[in-house]
């Protein structure tokens, strides 16, 4: 069994390779995921005979347990050591993988995904931190772009392969073929994968401020998804109190602790707050596209899941093309133009797709045009995104930093897919209607591409033109981001600690 090396591991030694392909393959899974459900949806609901309400809970209720416990997850490893968590994660995200396949009901279905949002929770961190703290110093900025980039390809091969397996064996599958690739992550990192730790690590962890998080967001999501399936003064008002009262002790908790899993000190610069909203802006008009795009092209359009999931390729590819190159140009000419110019070419891209109804009759014409100025539009902006957040802190809360960026976007996507159908008035058995699909899928694409403005003024607004020192503790410099297909979350970058400790 290899053992900790203080020098590091040389990339190009076998052991190395080794550990580029176990963390590969292991947050590859959740990327994955991220992109393979959601083509899923119209065919469960069909098989299971769910609600709407079902389908939001089935992406949602994974996107609850990963985002509440996400800045937990990179802790655990850091205490316990970074291998044998990830290791759990995988094992976890596995064997709720499996149970989502064999669900005989939504109810079943939509407590699996929670569970495997735990194992995503605590494999996602890992997988960069082994990178981190496995590879010598000198290899190590070369085995995190390697492993950025091929965690990218994951992400292309997400909807071609969920659509293939959807009009294949079945959506069942789409889950079960996370169990061969567990198998092999875990055969290779206990046989191959150096153990580390954080010798430094002391104290307890943040339990109450995660749980706390976790019940903000479920009362308030329950109390959305509710307001448009069955509303009651019970069913909405009951909820999205207990949301809220959890949320104030949440910061009440973390105001408290001496260190606490989410310091509310970084919110005191002004840049790292205004572009965490815009964060939440851009990645609520993409979860909401992407959640609700795939029933429009099934069920409206007439596609295939497998269509369906080729159809957005062109986004995918664009983005592991091009998102390196925007992060090179953010550094050259500062951040607030990227920023600016992307959300503004996403939201005419999402204009573009109010075209596709069930009249449309060429993928080439009604599609295709839509998401490569989407897919254009998205390069552009998240790879400066992250960039920003971590040079508008101090070096010691980069960790911190980029993890809630990355929680947010997925705060974000969790809420607009519970917002979005009460938005549009799409509700219940809608989603079997091509008409009534297609008149909320319009409405839709305007509000996503209304965040995606609000974005845009926000960056130009708040984000300093050229160089972001103006603040007191802001790097001020633009570190390197790397190819990355961003749909779930910005990329987490080096430096990423996950959770913090008392």
């Amino acid at each position: 069994m290899p053992s900790e090396s203080a020098a590091g591991v040389p990339l190009a030694s076998a052991t190395g390779r080794w550990v580029l392909a176990c963390t590969v393959l292991g947050s590859g899974m959740a990327l994955l995921d991220g992109t393979i459900v959601n083509i899923a949806l119209p065919r469960i609901g069909e098989d299971l005979g769910a609600t709407l309400a079902d389908l939001q809970w089935t992406v949602n209720g994974y996107l609850l347990t990963l985002a509440g416990l996400i800045l937990l997850g990179g802790g655990l490893g850091d205490r316990y050591g970074r291998r044998k968590v990830f290791v759990i994660g995988v094992v976890w995200f596995a064997l709720a993988s499996a149970a989502c396949g064999a669900a005989p009901g939504s109810g079943v279905l939509i407590a699996a995904r929670a569970l495997q949002g735990v194992g995503g929770a605590l494999l996602t961190p890992g997988s960069l931190a082994l990178v981190q703290s496995t590879f010598r110093p000198e290899d190590r900025a070369k085995a995190v772009g390697a492993w950025s980039g091929l965690g990218g390809v994951a992400g292309a091969v997400g909807p071609f392969l969920g659509g293939w397996l959807v009009d294949g064996p079945g959506w069942r599958w789409i889950f079960l073929v996370n169990l061969p690739l567990a198998a092999a992550v875990v055969a290779i990192a206990v046989r191959h994968v150096p153990e580390s730790r954080d010798r430094t690590a002391t104290g307890s962890f943040d339990v109450r401020g995660a749980a706390l998080a976790a019940l903000c967001l479920a009362g308030i999501t329950y109390a959305l998804i509710a307001a448009s399936s069955h509303p009651s003064w019970t069913s909405v008002a009951l909820p999205a109190v207990a949301g809220v009262a959890c949320g104030v002790a949440f910061v009440r908790t973390e105001r408290s602790r001496e260190h606490p899993m989410l310091p509310l000190s970084v919110f005191s610069s002004r840049l790292f707050t205004s572009i965490n909203v815009v964060t939440l802006c851009l990645y609520a008009a993409i979860g909401g596209v992407f959640f609700i795009l795939p029933v429009q092209l099934q069920i409206a359009a007439g596609y295939s899941a497998l269509r369906a999931g080729l159809a957005t390729l062109p986004v995918t590819v664009l983005m592991l093309l091009l998102s390196a190159p925007a992060g090179a140009l953010a550094q050259r000419i500062g951040p607030r133009l990227p920023l600016t110019v992307g959300p503004l070419v996403t939201a005419a891209g999402l204009l573009l797709l109010i075209r596709l109804s069930p009249d449309s009759s060429s993928y080439w014409v009604d599609v295709l045009p839509a998401v490569v100025v989407q897919g254009l539009g998205m390069s552009l902006f998240v790879a400066p995104l992250t960039a920003t957040v971590l040079a508008s802190v101090d070096v010691d809360h980069a960790g911190i930093a980029s993890g809630v960026n990355n929680a947010a976007a997925r705060v974000a996507q969790l809420l607009i897919v519970a917002a979005l159908p009460l938005a549009v008035g799409l509700s219940d058995q809608a989603y079997r209607s091509p008409q009534k699909v297609n008149d909320a899928f319009s409405s839709s694409m305007l509000i996503c591409a209304g965040l995606c403005l609000l974005a845009a003024l926000l960056a130009f607004t708040l984000v300093p033109k050229g160089g972001l020192g103006e603040e007191e503790g802001a790097t001020g410099v633009l570190p390197e981001c790397r190819a990355n297909c961003g749909f779930s979350a910005p990329p987490l970058e080096p430096g990423t600690s996950g959770a913090r400790r008392q």
